[in-house]
């Protein structure tokens, strides 16, 4: 009984009140609208920044490893990979993650040299822990060593007989500091996974 009473309460109060419940849902609509359009806002200047990222050699010269790292992921989201990100701290050699647009999925091993082309080039050992994890492990349809150093010629060597590809202090260059992708950088690249949708330029 005491039920009934209370909706039958409700019923009256909604019925005597139904313009303010109008006004409320309005103002909820509208408020709805405006969250969706700062966000969309939000996302468009992020967008613009990040399409717009450049960096100089000295300027990743001076970084550390991790935020070597972290260049290299924006770089890539700069280029369309919305999902780049950081490897684990157990990564095996997959610093960064990311999925292109056209489908295909890389792991790139990060080798910052303090000292540029003055520090110790990247070597055979280093490519073996990429050529050893990248695909078995990271599903990579694209592997690449990055680095702002040099590279012994048996690890390129080796980089060619494995399909894996280095992108040298030259390569890192020309990609941080203009705004070509970095698969425009790279020979033989494997064939797409889908036809991209969104805008490689």
């Amino acid at each position: 009984m005491g039920t009934v009473i209370v909706v039958v309460a409700v019923g009256s109060w909604l019925l005597a009140h139904r313009w303010s419940l109008v006004a409320v849902g309005v103002l909820a609509v509208l408020a709805g609208c405006g969250w969706l359009y700062q966000r969309r806002r939000s996302e468009q200047r992020e967008a613009a920044r990040a399409k717009g990222l450049r960096y100089t050699m000295p300027q990743l010269d001076a970084l550390d490893h991790s935020r070597f790292g972290e260049a290299v992921r924006e770089l890539m989201r700069r280029d369309g990979c919305w999902d780049a990100r950081i490897g684990a701290d157990d990564a095996l050699g997959a610093d960064v993650k990311a999925t292109d647009p056209y489908g295909r999925r890389w792991v790139i091993q990060c080798e910052h040299r303090h000292n540029g082309l003055a520090g110790s080039a990247v070597g055979l050992s280093d490519l073996q822990v990429l050529d050893a994890t990248a695909r078995r492990v990271h599903g990579a349809d694209v592997a690449v060593i990055m680095t702002n150093g040099q590279v012994t010629a048996p690890a390129v060597a080796f980089a060619e007989q494995q399909r894996l590809h280095v992108a040298d202090r030259h390569t890192l260059d020309v990609w941080a500091s203009t705004s070509r992708p970095l698969w425009e950088l790279l020979e033989a690249l494997p064939p797409p996974r889908k036809p991209t949708t969104a805008p490689v330029d």
